[in-house]
Parts: C-alpha cells; sequence; structure tokens
C-alpha cells in the first residue's frame, strides 16, 4: 500500500498513479493534495526532515501492518443506467441512442422539485468502472463532475476521459446521501475485520466536507470513531483525494478517503 501527500500545484497525479499502476498493480494508493494554498508555492510538504514547496511525498506500507481502504464518493444514483453511444474526449454526445443532454432532461423531470433544485448545483456522473459485473451497486462507479454543456450540439462535459460503450447513471450529491454512504462503507468494513477495531485511521476528506456541508462539525472523524470504535484519527482537508474504486487508483472530488491500519494477518484491499 501506497500513502501520498501531493503537492496540487505541480503534482502530475494521473501519471503519477498510472507508474504505481504498472509498478505495483495490486497495491492501493491512498492520499490527498495539499488545500492550504490557492497558488503555486504556498504549500509544505516535509520530506527527510525538509521542508519542499513541490511534488508528491509518499511512503510504502508493509511489514506487520496492513492498510485497509473505505473510499466515500457521497453520491447517490438517479434516474435509469445509460450506454455512451457516441464521445469524444472528455464530451458525452450520446447517451443510448439519444443527445445526452435530452437523455439529462428525461431525468431531470423525474425529480422532485427538492431534487430538481439541488440538480442544478450538485449533479455528477457516474461511469461503470468494471463492465463485466452482472449488476452494479455502491462502489461500482465513478463518480465525475459535469463541467459544462452545449446546447446546440446536444452534448456535455465531464471532469475525465469518457468512452463509447461505457455505462453511465447521473448522480446527486448532498449531505444525507454522503453521510449514509460513508457510514454504510464503514459499517461494511467493520464487518469484513469480524468486528476488530483498526489500530488508527488517517482520513483525506475533500475540503468541500466540512461543517458548511455537513451542519456539523468534525463528520467524517466522527463517523469513523462511531463505527469503528475509540481509535487515533488523523489526517487533513483536501484539494483532491487519492483512493481506489474498483480495484483501480483514482483522483476524486467530494470525497473522504481513509486508511486504516490493521495487522498483516488481516485480509487487504
Amino acid at each position: 500500500s501506497t500513502l501520498i501527500i501531493g503537492e496540487p500545484f505541480t503534482t502530475p497525479v494521473e501519471a503519477l498513479l498510472e507508474e504505481l499502476r504498472k509498478r505495483y498493480p495490486n497495491g492501493p494508493a491512498i492520499g490527498g493534495m495539499a488545500s492550504g494554498a490557492h497558488q503555486p508555492g504556498g504549500n509544505r510538504l516535509i520530506y527527510n526532515g525538509q521542508a519542499v514547496e513541490e511534488g508528491t511525498v509518499g511512503v510504502f506500507v508493509g511489514g506487520a501492518v496492513r492498510i485497509r481502504t473505505v473510499v466515500s464518493q457521497g453520491c447517490r444514483p438517479i434516474g435509469d443506467r445509460f450506454m455512451i453511444t457516441q464521445a469524444e474526449q472528455n464530451v458525452v454526445q450520446e447517451l443510448s441512442g439519444k443527445p445526452a443532454l435530452e437523455r439529462l432532461r428525461e431525468v431531470f423531470s423525474l425529480l422532485s422539485p427538492a431534487e430538481q433544485q439541488q440538480a442544478e448545483r450538485a449533479l455528477h456522473l457516474g461511469i461503470v468502472i468494471d463492465e463485466h459485473k452482472d449488476h452494479f451497486e455502491r462502489g461500482d462507479f465513478l463518480i465525475r463532475n459535469l463541467i459544462g454543456a452545449d446546447q446546440q450540439t446536444g452534448g456535455f462535459a465531464v471532469g475525465d476521459i469518457v468512452k463509447e460503450g461505457q455505462t453511465v447513471q447521473f448522480q446527486l450529491r448532498d449531505a444525507a446521501a454522503a453521510s449514509e454512504d460513508f457510514h454504510a462503507l464503514l459499517t461494511g468494513e467493520r464487518a469484513a475485520q469480524g468486528g476488530l477495531p483498526p489500530a488508527g485511521a488517517l482520513i483525506f476528506s475533500c475540503n468541500g466536507r466540512g461543517q458548511r456541508f455537513f451542519r456539523a462539525s468534525h463528520h467524517d472523524a466522527g463517523a469513523i470513531q462511531d463505527e469503528m470504535g475509540s481509535l487515533p484519527v488523523a489526517g487533513f482537508f483536501a484539494m483532491g483525494e487519492i483512493g481506489p474504486v474498483g480495484g483501480n487508483n483514482f483522483l476524486h472530488s467530494y470525497t473522504a478517503s481513509v486508511a486504516l491500519f490493521v495487522p498483516a494477518d488481516s485480509s487487504s484491499t
């Protein structure tokens, strides 16, 4: 397992994760990008006792300790699933044979007034990671932002490269969904460990998951202790979170990525 802390303005995250995939294909990477500064040169990382202003620091974890991971993307699915039938780079032109925006309007029309209001500011696209599965559930979608639309072409842009043939589903992000998802994932992880608490945890939460979002302080750290018991928890609010979904490591947003430290004889994720 790899723990990573990066400087967001100078770290080529996708290239870094791709290199880790090549060298350690079965190794989870978890961490976050520093969020203390809003421009290059403002963040500080510690490497071998020295403060550095750019790049990434990390550590491989092994030996008597394993890392179990919990990655909560904090969204709930809405509407039907569609197949991307026309796309280029990060632009979805068609979903299941119709213009992408037309499909979006179909889904939007079936939402409640409250959900429609929420969709105007917190709508995302979930992209299925493993198309070979018989059915899709929590954790099978990689959540990406919708970043723009073109009324003339009927397409919309997504915060990632998309391909024809991928299965997608629109997603809504809200505090209730984010809290439920996080607690459910932690509960499942506790059950997988036979109820034994981890020795400790590191959490990298999006800086958009704070008190303003949940209307309560320490939500994510508190959830870990609620579900896992009284254990040491440390971490920081990140400007981009790293963690595995569907067996692959990704850079996320609006996510809580958690590293749980367990004995090496426990099953690893």
